[in-house]
């Protein structure tokens, strides 16, 4: 089950974290894994990390808020079966704190990197009879978040494009869903811990933590798992989605 054999897997923002996490795990299911990583370093790494295990892997250099630069890269790619659009940045600051260079900033890449990717893989979709694209959204699209004005609006617009294009794609067998969650241990989270809290990191996420029921904040890979079934064939019946990994916090 849940095999990723003779599929080929596109992930953004694949250089750390949840995005790390997916490439290695879709790596280890069979799937032939390109990295789109802005970090060329860190997509390095990944890419080692993933051949040194005999799996099959590529780094490409992108910017997915430049749409020439992103199609030039899925065109040479070619045929594709899964899109993970998984990179983003994080903001914090309210509606009258935020500058109109950091909200554009947060547009560019959480909005327009997620259409950029999507507008550049469907036609390559279509040549492989179909496929799955998923977007990395937030408990931030579904729930109001204090001090999170643009990080929500962003998140919130990944949701909603979402059940657009699964509604825009589904006879054309090819499905789209979006991951919300709620706090995982991210290297983004610990830089926020260090920047946030009183200086204990493990205490200032194990707090963060304590605000889910389920008593602590989640992993990548935790993450990942519900990626992987959501790309894999046994999810066929799953489109227009937008499935929580929060501990509970929503509940």
């Amino acid at each position: 089950m849940f095999s990723l054999k003779n599929k080929k897997a596109i992930i953004t923002g694949a250089g750390s974290g949840i995005g790390k996490a997916i490439a290695v795990l879709f790596a280890k299911q069979g799937a032939e894994v390109h990295i789109l990583e802005i970090n060329a370093a860190a997509a390095s790494e990944v890419l080692n990390e993933i051949n040194a295990v005999g799996g099959k892997a590529f780094a490409h250099s992108c910017n997915v808020a430049d749409q020439q630069q992103v199609i030039e890269i899925f065109n040479s790619i070619g045929n594709m079966h899964i899109l993970v659009n998984n990179a983003g940045i994080a903001h914090v600051g309210k509606a009258d704190t935020t500058s109109e260079a950091d909200f554009d900033k947060v547009v560019n890449i959480n909005i327009k990197g997620v259409y950029n990717c999507i507008h550049a893989a469907v036609p390559l979709l279509r040549k492989s009879n179909g496929g799955v694209i998923l977007n990395m959204a937030s408990i931030a699209a579904l729930v109001g978040l204090p001090d999170r004005f643009a990080y929500s609006t962003a998140k919130g617009a990944v949701l909603a494009m979402t059940l657009s294009v699964a509604k825009d794609y589904i006879t054309e067998n090819i499905r789209c869903n979006c991951i919300a969650p709620g706090s995982i241990r991210t290297p983004l989270l610990e830089m926020a811990a260090t920047k946030f809290g009183d200086g204990d990191i493990e205490e200032t996420i194990a707090l963060w933590g304590r605000a889910h029921p389920i008593g602590r904040v989640g992993t990548i890979e935790e993450v990942a798992n519900l990626v992987l079934f959501l790309a894999s064939d046994e999810a066929s019946f799953c489109t227009g989605g937008a499935y929580r990994v929060d501990g509970g916090l929503l509940s």
